[in-house]
């Protein structure tokens, strides 16, 4: 049985409440605190999570005793400072991603936590659907061959920009830091391997941010990646991994539901564009896995934050993998010229 953790949640923001009611539904954690900069909205969200201590202001919860754990919803900017004070008052801490704003600040967050011999976790929830984990040992199992491509999108259209904290330039906001960010790590985590070339293009937004960018990879054992992600546009959302004998499609790859998760495994050759209009043989259907998840999303990433925490297994996503993911962000947003 894993490790049982006090937590305390530092902002109030969406995917803060996304984690709380995780935590509710997790085998291993319970609520002890939350912070705001205002005592009011940390007071309404311990009134909807039944919160114990509601708390004015991020210092004061790593004060707070029964909290052993810290989970970081702070704007991207504010990750590193309070992820460090976090680990140095003596707490593990879950980070949202992206951990932090850049390469040189994710590296003192993970020697911080290792001089204070506490766990630091990025939060990429996906990594512990069980779909995800399907989708791993089916390519390994050779089901569409040689994985050749990976083809990735994450997008949202906002009409709310001002006061949104993605489009700050100076909390680290952008395309690539909120969603594109998952793709990178997607495409990293099938390829098996770091980029050995990466090429981006976007749109800046007035504020200095990347609203769009459009991002490839090409890893030394031959496979190339692809991703879209904005946050003006609409897209599907997906993700194909292409073989030399087929395709996995994931439909809902980024936040899968508890129940009919899973992918779509294509073993067919695609309609023949010069004969359109005319009989064609049927193609076999898309075989369907269907993947349940056991619990709540993040009541999943909770409890594999606490089997880390007693050494049951290493984490989701570890050190290696969270600097990895932030240099490919760091050169992608500099040859955007955002970041000098």
């Amino acid at each position: 049985m894993s490790q049982r953790l006090g937590w305390g949640i530092l902002g109030t923001g969406n995917i803060a409440r996304q984690f709380a009611a995780g935590i509710r539904a997790s085998r291993t954690g319970s609520l002890v605190a939350v912070g705001s900069r205002t005592t009011s909205s940390a007071a309404e969200f311990a009134r909807t999570f039944a919160v114990p201590h509601a708390l004015g202001s991020y210092a004061d919860v790593l004060r707070v005793p029964g909290v052993d754990a810290i989970y970081n919803a702070l704007p991207n900017s504010m990750h590193h400072p309070w992820t460090i004070a976090a680990l140095k008052a003596g707490k593990h801490v879950l980070c949202e991603k992206p951990l932090a704003a850049s390469t040189d600040e994710a590296r003192e967050m993970f020697e911080v936590a290792k001089s204070t011999g506490r766990v630091l976790v990025e939060a990429f929830m996906y990594r512990s659907h069980p779909q995800t984990l399907a989708a791993l040992e089916s390519l390994r199992a050779g089901t569409i061959g040689l994985l050749k491509l990976i083809r990735t999108s994450f997008c949202f259209r906002t009409s709310r920009i001002d006061g949104n904290i993605r489009f700050s330039r100076d909390l680290a906001g952008g395309a690539l830091m909120d969603i594109g960010c998952y793709c990178i790590n997607f495409s990293r985590l099938f390829a098996r391997q770091e980029p050995s070339g990466i090429s981006v293009a976007g749109h800046l937004h007035e504020s200095g941010i990347d609203e769009l960018a459009v991002g490839t990879m090409t890893f030394p054992n031959g496979i190339s990646a692809s991703f879209t992600c904005g946050m003006t546009l609409q897209a599907d959302n997906s993700a194909y991994l292409c073989g030399s004998e087929g395709f996995i499609a994931i439909p809902v790859p980024w936040k899968p539901p508890s129940r009919g998760a899973g992918f779509f495994i294509a073993r067919s050759a695609p309609p023949r564009m010069d004969a359109a209009g005319k009989p064609q043989p049927a193609p076999p259907p898309p075989e369907r896995v269907v993947v349940d998840c056991e619990g709540d999303l993040y009541g999943n990433e909770a409890d594999d934050f606490a089997a880390s925490v007693a050494g049951e297994c290493p984490p989701r996503i570890t050190r290696e993998d969270s600097i990895a993911n932030m240099q490919v962000l760091d050169a992608m947003r500099r040859n955007l010229g955002i970041l000098p």
